[in-house]
């Protein structure tokens, strides 16, 4: 099989590669390096085709679709820092470089699976999280959620196109994938948490730290990702991929903590300190995944315990 990985050199993206170069697939990656680094795809360098580019370059990807058989496409402004800094350029990734791709997978006939968010949910307070509940999204001067808005819009489009004009499109909406290789850079808070703590450095939690997520080891999404590619009757469907164990920050602190045997200390800091106005967040964000469990007997093996021990045993690379 001939497959593109758009962010291919990202943190989910790269673990895709891997998984599918070592299985014998032809793999080319299109990426713009912005938050993605080659060094992720130093084990499978001389088995991918590695291109550098930009998803809203139309010619360069109507060209490397139309050569392959499947769309991954990966590519995308992520993290909350990247989107309060950059929300003009964020948006134009998110969602014009987004319709570039669906629209040249539909004109070449080709499958796409689309990575969306957990995002999606906004502050809909009710927890779990199905598929179908609503978005609950907060006023446009609330910055945080331009991400969630184009994230919509994406599936939105790629929906339309399925009924309309037979996209063959499955979307995944992940929760919180945490691995190796993923960085802190953007503000994913267990590798800050981990590195500080390896350091023996003061761990920052923002708010009081009472707020709650379920988090999922990237090996286990890229099984998921592998279960929807190669089953067609998962075209026109939308899955929720995530973990089991809902933990707040202030436990993942302590966790971390123990497990490095740490001598850090937590401190808390205002949302007003920690980001620029416009930022907003949300109490808890819990997943349904039965529909993924029972569709395709997918399950999350990585207990958050083990989680926490890859990034840690990361973070010290």
């Amino acid at each position: 099989m001939k497959a593109l990985i758009t962010g291919g050199a990202g943190f989910i993206g790269s673990h895709l590669a891997d998984s599918f170069a070592n299985q014998g697939h032809q793999v080319t990656i299109l990426d713009n390096l912005s938050t993605g680094s080659l060094s992720n795809l130093s084990q499978v360098s001389d088995m991918v085709n590695f291109v550098e580019g930009d998803i809203r370059d139309n010619y360069l990807v109507e060209n490397l679709i139309q050569n392959v058989d499947v769309v991954f496409h990966l590519a995308a402004a992520v993290g909350v820092q990247t989107i309060m800094n950059h929300t003009v350029e964020s948006v134009s990734t998110n969602f014009s470089g987004s319709e570039i791709v669906i629209k040249a997978a539909l004109k070449y006939g080709k499958r796409i699976i689309l990575a969306s968010t957990s995002e999606i949910y906004g502050k809909n307070s009710k927890q779990p999280l199905v598929e179908t509940d609503d978005r609950v999204v907060g006023n446009p001067q609330k910055i945080r959620w331009t991400y969630a808005d184009a994230k919509a819009l994406e599936e939105a489009v790629a929906f339309s196109l399925f009924l309309t004009n037979g996209l063959r499109m499955t979307i995944l909406r992940f929760f919180n994938t945490v691995g190796p290789r993923q960085t802190g850079r953007y503000g994913m808070v267990l590798p800050i948490f981990a590195s500080r703590a390896l350091k023996n450095e003061e761990i920052p939690i923002h708010g009081n730290g009472d707020q709650s997520r379920v988090f999922c080891h990237v090996f286990d999404v890229v099984k998921a990702i592998h279960l929807v590619t190669f089953n067609d009757a998962t075209i026109g469907e939308v899955y929720n991929v995530g973990g089991l164990d809902e933990i707040t920050m202030n436990h993942l602190a302590h966790k971390i903590i123990k497990q490095t045997n740490s001598a850090s200390n937590i401190c808390f800091i205002p949302y007003s300190q920690a980001y620029p106005s416009g930022y907003e967040d949300m109490q808890r964000r819990v997943p349904d995944i039965s529909k993924i469990q029972s569709h395709l007997g997918w399950e999350p093996t990585y207990s958050i315990d083990s989680i926490i021990r890859d990034v840690i045993e990361a973070q010290k690379i």
